[in-house]
């Protein structure tokens, strides 16, 4: 197994996994990482898919099989330009390129990432209110080793080519019971503190390692999310790897170190 990243000296990864430093956007670069690889699970990390061409045709050049790691905002039968939300537009589009690329292909869609929390960390040990916009917003909070176990089936295992996973949790929990739940995995009480939008946004650009570009995409999304239906449930993480998927309370345990005072 081997990992491309841009910054290899913050990477965790098992033991006997080869790391390598390397960019999406370095084509060179990249196909040196991609020497004697068969199968690429594949995180891209822009808002413009245009690149996107590249990449697959030098992965086309050593690989056979690609895992996407793409979004649950990405909705089937809408065209990439007919998507209102910026994460689901160029997803969309990564997505239509992969189709196109003559490689077999799994797409992954996740719901809302569990490690989404973790923005809540500073908040959490510095006392026993998180503060934030949009309490109410139901969420199928995903952990992100259900994510890599599906992943892992895909480029391992036969029967997924062509396939397209929903991927959720298995529960829905506003963001106000998120908080609640991280405080039992504690052992100490907390609560939500709701902000309005306008006081969120502040925050967030006053938050010089959160981008300024992505503030109003984060808050209209929570918006959507609000007057939406809720989303729905899944079972393909269980359907996929014969486990059902993990509770957010699990993921709370399992990170419970990262939120502790020291």
């Amino acid at each position: 197994m081997r990992a491309m990243t841009r910054t290899p000296e913050l990477v965790r990864l098992p033991e006997g996994a080869e790391v390598v430093r390397g960019d999406l956007a370095d084509p060179e670069g990249l196909e040196k990482c991609l020497d004697g690889v068969d199968a690429v699970f594949l995180m891209w990390p822009f808002h413009d898919a245009r690149p996107m061409t590249a990449v697959l045709e030098a992965i086309n050049r050593h690989a056979r099989r690609v895992v996407l790691l793409s979004s649950g905002a990405v909705q089937d039968g809408l065209a990439p330009d007919r998507h209102t939300d910026p994460v689901g537009r160029s997803h969309a589009e990564v997505e239509r390129l992969l189709r196109q690329s003559g490689l077999a292909w799994t797409v992954l869609r996740p719901s809302t990432f569990a490690a989404n929390a973790l923005w809540w960390a500073d908040q959490i040990r510095a006392g026993d209110t998180v503060a934030g916009p949009y309490g109410a917003v139901p969420m199928a909070m995903l952990h992100e080793a259900d994510i890599a176990a599906v992943a892992v089936a895909a480029l391992t295992e036969d029967g997924h080519d062509r396939a397209c996973y929903q991927l959720t949790g298995p529960e829905l929990l506003t963001q106000t019971e998120q908080v609640h739940i991280i405080g039992q995995a504690l052992g100490r009480p907390l609560r939500w503190q709701e902000l309005s939008r306008e006081q969120a946004r502040r925050r967030l650009l006053d938050d010089e390692s959160f981008p300024d570009s992505f503030v109003d995409v984060l808050l209209d999304g929570y918006a959507k999310m609000l007057d939406a239906p809720a989303p729905t449930l899944t079972r393909t993480v269980e359907t996929v790897t014969g486990t059902p998927a993990r509770t957010f309370h699990q993921w709370a345990l399992d990170h419970a170190e990262q939120f502790s005072r020291q």
